[in-house]
């Protein structure tokens, strides 16, 4: 008897009672919301985090380890910069925008970094980066904090947010494409499941 309860208990799917897919990007009512709580609650290395997240769109093991010199010369942060993605080995170009680029200076002149260090440290000896895990739990109290499900929405969200945005008002997929470092174009239409996001907003519009 105890055998098959064992063998039930290891058949359990690994997504049950999870919501599994694709997460959502934010939404640009949402990621202001998300900013003026980090800016009122005066989180510092948070708004820098979120800020260079939107405008990066890297994944998150990019992310994380990005140093002071990678978005830098000197005490200037870069209005642009490139990185080596992790899981592709092609670099990537992205924009640092001026709101982020305060951010991420009252952060660097807070926290005392250095050239050579990582932009986020974390707390814990065992890691000189905050994990990807830590990042992600992050997020989750962003988006629980004004009134979002944390189980909808992940690190992908913010890597989407932007681009998503971009190709909402361009429609330009070869330029989304280039600022998400993908090198295959069906990718991106993956991605951003932009095939049935369009054909429903064309449906949507079509009265029979």
């Amino acid at each position: 008897m105890n055998l098959l309860i064992h063998t039930h208990q290891a058949h359990i799917p690994w997504n049950k009672g999870k919501l599994v897919g694709q997460k959502p990007p934010l939404k640009l009512k949402e990621i202001w919301a998300i900013r003026v709580r980090l800016q009122i609650s005066d989180r510092i290395r948070d708004l820098a985090l979120f800020n260079l997240a939107i405008d990066s769109k890297l994944r998150s093991c990019d992310l994380v380890k990005i140093r002071v010199r990678d978005i830098s010369h000197g005490t200037t942060i870069s209005s642009r910069a490139m990185v080596m993605q992790q899981k592709t080995h092609r670099p990537v170009q992205f924009e640092i925008t001026e709101q982020t680029r305060d951010s991420i200076i009252n952060w660097i002149e807070h926290a005392g970094l250095s050239s050579q260090d990582y932009l986020f440290k974390s707390r814990f000896r065992s890691s000189p980066h905050i994990s990807t895990r830590q990042y992600a739990r992050i997020i989750e109290n962003w988006v629980a904090e004004i009134g979002l499900d944390p189980a909808e929405y992940g690190t992908h969200s913010m890597r989407r947010t932007k681009a998503s945005l971009i190709y909402g008002r361009t429609k330009n997929l070869r330029a989304v494409q280039l600022l998400l470092g993908h090198s295959k174009l069906e990718s991106t239409v993956r991605y951003l499941g932009i095939e049935i996001d369009d054909a429903l907003e064309m449906a949507e519009q079509t009265e029979v």
